[in-house]
């Protein structure tokens, strides 16, 4: 009986750290700081303030991608500079880079600037394999919705099963926490 037991918890445990192993996530975020449209200068940018409501509902760990050269914190100068990389097709260095390659889901958050992602978030696409990962989108926005990202996305993460962009308003995000977590939670099928 004690040997049926003994394997029965030795089961279990193989079963529980198979499943941990498996469960591994990530949420890949870039967000600004600084005047953003329609919520006036914040301190947590609109989509960083739906990335922390991804990493608490999912315990995931999370991850911010940030360029070595900031952006303005004056809007209309960081639109500008966005546009000017856009239609340039740039690749902005960015301060620091994260492993994914232990991460079965990414959870994937950014700003819409000009119907895209920012520039600096190919540069982080660009260096990763993507390859069997299942990537969820979110964004933040004030009237594009996810733009053209829903395109664009899955044609850069080659190899990814991505799913369909979950789109919230940056006012939302910034001010509204009640419905900026429906949003999340609909993301996640809660």
């Amino acid at each position: 009986m004690k040997k049926v037991i003994l394997a029965l918890l030795v089961v279990v445990a193989l079963v529980g750290s198979a499943y941990s192993a498996e469960a591994k996530s990530l949420v890949i975020v870039f967000s600004r700081a600084g005047e953003n449209y329609s919520v006036g200068n914040v301190t947590i940018g609109n989509t960083m303030k739906l990335a922390q409501i991804v990493a608490e509902k999912t315990g995931a760990e999370l991850f911010e991608v940030k360029p070595a050269k900031e952006y303005p914190a004056k809007y209309d100068d960081c639109t500008d500079i966005a546009k000017r990389e856009q239609n340039a097709n740039a690749r902005p260095a960015i301060l620091a880079d994260k492993d994914i390659s232990g991460y079965d889901t990414i959870y994937f958050g950014y700003p819409v600037w000009w119907g895209d992602i920012p520039m600096c978030m190919y540069t982080f696409i660009e260096a990763h394999d993507w390859t069997g990962k299942t990537v969820i989108p979110f964004c933040t926005h004030e009237g594009s919705g996810a733009g053209r990202t829903d395109r664009t996305l899955p044609a850069a993460m080659r190899g990814a099963t991505v799913k369909r962009v979950t789109a919230v308003r940056g006012a939302t995000a910034q001010n509204n926490r009640a419905a900026a977590e429906r949003a999340i939670d609909g993301m996640l099928g809660r």
